[in-house]
């Protein structure tokens, strides 16, 4: 299967509040965060790396150069505008019928992530499988409507009201917050084209129209996925990784 980063973003946050080192190289633990993804996607089957970066990031365009793979592993170097066009740079490297996006700070137990991966590998019916935490730590979430068999049934900028808190029960529709974890097939990508030639930006519009255009998406609970866009996310994924035993390179 593909494996594709997302890491074109400026990191702005990170840097008002003193943090230097670009966002990719930022290590948790040690590791920096893109080290950390690419040995966990290998370890989880990748056939394949793809990242995009930013022109601007010339320090991280030198460090993965210097790295050597035992797959193919495409550095793609372009300003975007959005997440999304970041992800329609990458799609011309994902060839197979299944692949995994994600972009470059996310923090997850890697135990839940492998079992992620073999749940996507062993679903015929599913067009998508996305990543999805009750656990919400973000300035503006996605939230992920799904039903009790966890289809997903929409994507919205507000929780449901009144706030359901504990999980779903059974026969009630359940919202949990997008993890920026997401593997597809390749229809995912058709419907990306689309969009783009239609003038589309944001992940999260691109996720609604997926679901507008009738794909049969499927939400695959963590329970904790932390994204580092503060400076305190660097302790609060330290923490996490310590607590749980987070395997890393």
């Amino acid at each position: 299967m593909d494996f594709a980063i997302i890491a074109a973003g400026e990191g702005s946050r990170l840097v008002r509040e003193g943090i230097t080192t670009p966002k990719p190289l930022i290590k948790i633990l040690g590791v920096p965060l893109i080290e950390r993804l690419i040995r966990i996607f290998l370890r989880n089957g990748a056939s394949s790396i793809s990242m995009i970066v930013n022109e601007e990031m010339e320090e991280v365009q030198a460090f993965l150069k210097e790295m050597r793979l035992p797959v193919p592993f495409h550095l793609h170097v372009r300003s975007t505008h959005s997440s999304m066009h970041s992800f329609y740079e990458l799609s011309r490297y994902l060839h197979n019928d299944r692949f995994c996006l994600t972009t470059v700070d996310t923090i997850f137990r890697e135990a839940e992530f492998g079992g992620y991966i073999r749940a996507f590998h062993d679903s015929d019916k599913a067009d998508g499988l996305m990543a999805v935490t009750n656990f919400v730590d973000d300035e503006k979430p996605l939230y992920v409507q799904t039903d009790r068999d966890m289809r997903i049934l929409g994507f919205e900028d507000s929780p449901p009201k009144p706030p359901q808190k504990g999980g779903c029960e059974v026969g009630n529709k359940c919202t949990y917050v997008s993890g920026g974890i997401y593997c597809l097939k390749r229809s995912g990508i058709d419907v990306l084209e689309k969009a783009i030639s239609e003038g589309m930006s944001r992940m999260r519009n691109y996720q609604r129209r997926l679901v507008a255009e009738g794909l049969y998406l499927k939400a695959y609970p963590f329970a904790k996925i932390i994204d580092v866009d503060h400076a305190d996310d660097i302790d609060k994924a330290e923490d996490f990784m310590r607590q749980h035993n987070v395997i890393h390179p």
